[in-house]
């Protein structure tokens, strides 16, 4: 599993999604990861086969609990945190806010951190994967295959991605540009230490690549402002007539429109995916004039979340794409934010989404048409010669 010093984490509860209609999840730390507490490739394994929505008078509940706490001169955001806490609203978080303000920011696609990303080997050692040009660690000189060792003197082995992500980015008060982190490293049989300023950074939520035999790999980390333009404009740069692999394996999730917007690039409008808000049915529709012939494939595993979700089922159920990888997380729930008395939000369930064929996502993930784990995408490449067989000459 991997992971970018992105997101920020919430107070202590479930990973919510931010703004008005995001799925997004800050169970995984960033945006281009697939940084779970658990192994990539099942999703969660306890959770229920369907997760209920929040109960009746859950949002009142805990705005009512943070006014009261402010009236009698104690804290709103732990009195939030307690009544969140005896609510069963598993995807729930409270915020800071501080900690809002830096999850707004990385849904625009920018972070304060050092510009790595990192996975968990099977022997628990963190590897670096990537260095993001022009960031702090590139000027320090780190490089993909250097093994973190301790993060602020934690060592880091054998810790889940996310709580690695959370040590790099550090908490609210000391997440800032400017501050600094000292990261103990090993190279060969080479270790030693570097301390690192933090810095706002930006994101590349959206990048393409052609493969030899002439397919376009397009890889979405994170359905962050501006992706699905990107995600149009690379469906339009790639060769006529060629196949495409959306890889949205390890992908956080993010805004809804943003997800609605890269559906259209392979639709031609319809349903994307319907949801409710308090009851209230409503539904999302893609945009006309999406590419609608050219072969494609789109690529999942336990790490693909919520936004990365209604986008691969509404291209699975309206059999536009093959779906090839491992099953889906299983995050369909809506998050809405409530602004607390002392300024920190408490974002609390509201409803759940469904796939255009009516199937519900939460709790139970989605099933890919081809299982696949290593060789994901070679099998993807296979289909996609098959695809391209099936096609009128």
């Amino acid at each position: 599993m991997s992971g970018r010093d992105l997101f920020c984490q919430p107070r202590r509860f479930g990973r919510g999604a931010a703004l008005t209609l995001v799925f997004a999840s800050v169970l995984v730390a960033g945006a281009a990861t697939g940084s779970l507490p658990q192994e990539l490739g099942g999703g969660r394994r306890d959770a229920p086969d369907r997760a209920a929505p929040a109960p009746a008078g859950h949002v009142e509940d805990v705005t009512r609990a943070a006014e009261e706490a402010a009236a009698d001169g104690k804290s709103p955001l732990e009195a939030a945190e307690r009544a969140v806490s005896r609510s069963g609203d598993r995807w729930a978080a409270v915020y800071s806010e501080g900690e809002y303000e830096q999850f707004e920011e990385s849904l625009d696609g920018r972070y304060t951190g050092v510009g790595l990303e990192a996975r968990r080997e099977r022997d628990g050692r963190i590897e670096v994967t990537r260095v993001q040009p022009g960031s702090p660690a590139a000027g320090a000189g780190l490089r993909a295959g250097d093994r973190l060792r301790s993060v602020d003197g934690r060592p880091v082995d054998g810790l889940p991605v996310t709580d690695v992500v959370s040590l790099l980015r550090g908490d609210a008060k000391d997440a800032a540009a400017g501050t600094t982190v000292r990261l103990g490293l090993q190279r060969g049989t080479r270790a030693w230490s570097e301390t690192l300023r933090r810095a706002l950074l930006s994101t590349d939520s959206v990048t393409a690549r052609k493969l030899p035999d002439g397919i376009t790999v397009i890889t979405v980390a994170a359905f962050t402002k501006g992706v699905g333009d990107s995600v149009r404009g690379a469906v339009r740069r790639a060769p006529a007539g060629a196949g495409i692999v959306l890889d949205l394996r390890g992908n956080s999730g993010g805004l809804v429109t943003e997800a609605v917007s890269a559906a259209s690039a392979f639709l031609d409008g319809g349903l994307v995916a319907t949801y409710d808000v308090d009851g209230v049915q409503r539904a999302l529709h893609a945009d006309a004039g999406g590419d609608t012939a050219r072969p494609l494939v789109a690529l999942v595993d336990g790490g693909t979340m919520s936004a990365a979700e209604l986008l691969t089922g509404a291209l699975q159920d309206r059999g536009r794409a093959v779906v090839v990888g491992s099953r889906t997380f299983g995050k369909g729930s809506v998050q809405m934010p409530n602004r607390l008395p002392d300024g920190s939000v408490a974002e609390l369930t509201v409803g759940h989404y469904r796939t255009p064929a009516g199937h519900s996502v939460d709790g139970r993930g989605i099933t890919p048409d081809l299982e696949a784990d290593d060789g994901a995408l070679a099998r993807a490449e296979t289909v996609l010669s098959g695809l391209g067989d099936a096609e009128p000459k």
